[in-house]
C-alpha cells in the first residue's frame, strides 16, 4: 500500500511536529505541506524524509507572516495530487484534513484540533479585530463551511484527546478514535529540587502567559522561569518583575535539566491536549493548571497536580497557596506519565493502520 502522509506546515519542531515525526517512523513515506523551514527539521528523523513543499515555500519571510495567509492556504492545500497513492495519513490542525482524496484511497486524519480560530477561538480573535471584523467576519463563514465539508473526504478521524473528540462531533459530525499524542519521556534521575516554578509555551494569547506572570508579579517572594518565545514576547516582559525571568527557547536538554530541578509547573492555557504538562510530569514535576480541556485527561487532581478553575491571577495565586501546603510524590507523577509514552502512541497507530482493509 502506497502511502503519503500531509502536515500543515512545519515552520518549528513542536507538540504536532513530534507526532508527525513518529507517524513517520512508522509509515516512512513522502511528507507534503504547505511549507517548512530546513533548519526546524535539524537532527529529526525527518531529516531523511522526501518533503514537498506549495509555492506557499517562497512567499518571503513566510515562516513570520504565515497567519496572515490562510484564506490563500484552503485553496493551496487542494492544489496537492495525492492520485498516485493509496492511503493517505493527514497530521492537522488546520488545513491539511481538507487534502483532495479519491474513491481508490483510505484517508486517516490524526487530528490535533479543528481550526481554533474558525471554531472555539472565534469570539476572542473578534474582539481585537476593530473595524477589520467586517471583512474577518465573511471570511471565516466561508472557512467554516469549507472546514466542514472537507471532514467528508476523512475515512477515519483519531483525535489526541477526549476534548478533540467532543468537538470532532460537534462541528464535523464524525466519530472518531482517541490516541494521545507522543511524548519524548526524559530519563531523569533523582535530582534535588530548587525553590522556582517553571512555565513552557510560545507566546501567543490563547496561552494565557499574561495571566501567570501577572499572578507572580504579585508574588514576589516566588520565582518563575519562563521558556519558549514569540510574538508576545515585548508585551510579557513589561508585565514582569525582578523574581520573573525568561530563558527564550532552550534547546531539549537544558530544557528537561531545568524542569527537573522545578517544585512545579504552571500551566493557564485551555488546550486539546497540552504536551508540556505531561512533559513535566515525567520529571516529576507536579501540575498546577487550569482545569479545562485536554489537561483533564493528563493531570490526575491532588496526585499529579491540581487545578484552578478560572484564567486569572487571582485563581493562580490561591492554586499556588494551596499547592505549597500539599506533598506530592514524585515517582507516582513519573509513572503517570508514561501511559502519554512514544512507544504507546507507535504500537497503537500501528494497531490501526493494520486494522484497515
Amino acid at each position: 500500500m502506497k502511502s503519503a502522509i500531509i502536515h500543515d506546515k512545519i515552520s518549528e519542531f513542536a507538540g504536532s511536529e513530534i507526532v508527525l515525526e513518529s507517524i513517520y517512523e512508522i509509515m516512512p513515506s513522502p511528507v507534503f505541506t504547505l511549507f517548512y523551514v530546513p533548519k526546524a527539521l535539524k537532527g529529526t528523523k525527518l531529516e531523511q524524509a522526501k518533503i514537498h513543499s506549495t509555492f506557499v515555500q517562497h512567499i518571503p519571510f513566510i515562516q513570520k507572516i504565515f497567519r496572515n495567509f490562510l484564506p490563500l492556504f484552503i485553496f493551496t492545500i487542494e492544489t496537492i495530487n495525492l492520485r498516485e497513492y493509496d492511503l493517505i495519513i493527514t497530521s492537522s490542525h488546520s488545513v491539511a484534513k481538507n487534502v483532495i482524496t479519491f474513491p481508490h484511497q483510505f484517508h486517516v486524519c490524526y487530528c490535533h484540533t479543528p481550526m481554533r480560530y474558525a471554531w472555539d477561538l472565534y469570539f476572542e480573535y473578534m474582539k481585537n479585530m476593530g473595524y477589520k471584523r467586517f471583512i474577518f467576519a465573511p471570511i471565516m463563514n466561508y472557512i467554516r463551511l469549507w472546514d466542514k465539508a472537507g471532514s467528508d473526504r476523512v475515512d477515519l478521524f483519531i483525535a489526541n484527546s477526549q476534548h478533540t473528540q467532543k468537538r470532532i462531533k460537534k462541528y464535523y459530525g464524525k466519530d472518531s478514535i482517541v490516541l494521545y499524542p507522543p511524548v519524548k519521556m526524559p530519563v531523569i534521575p533523582s535530582v534535588k529540587k530548587e525553590d522556582y516554578y517553571v512555565t513552557i509555551a510560545r507566546f501567543v494569547p490563547y496561552k494565557r502567559l499574561d495571566i501567570i506572570i501577572k499572578a507572580f508579579a504579585l508574588m514576589t517572594d516566588k520565582k518563575l522561569i519562563v521558556i519558549g518565545d514569540g510574538p508576545e514576547k515585548k508585551k510579557l516582559k513589561k508585565m514582569a518583575k525582578d523574581n520573573i525571568f525568561f530563558t527564550g527557547y532552550l534547546d531539549r536538554d537544558h530544557l528537561i535539566k531545568v524542569l527537573a530541578k522545578a517544585k512545579g509547573f504552571v500551566f493557564a492555557a485551555e488546550e486539546d491536549f497540552g504536551i508540556a504538562p505531561v512533559e513535566a510530569q515525567a520529571c516529576g514535576v507536579p501540575v498546577i493548571a487550569f482545569g479545562k480541556g485536554g489537561v483533564l485527561e493528563t493531570v490526575i487532581d491532588n496526585k499529579t497536580g491540581l487545578y484552578f478553575y478560572e484564567q486569572t491571577e487571582n485563581a493562580i495565586i490561591e492554586a499556588i497557596e494551596k499547592f505549597e501546603k500539599e506533598k506530592f510524590d514524585t515517582s507516582y507523577i513519573k509513572e503517570h506519565a508514561q501511559k502519554f509514552s512514544r512507544e504507546n502512541f507507535i504500537n497503537k497507530f500501528k494497531d490501526i493502520i493494520q486494522n484497515i482493509k
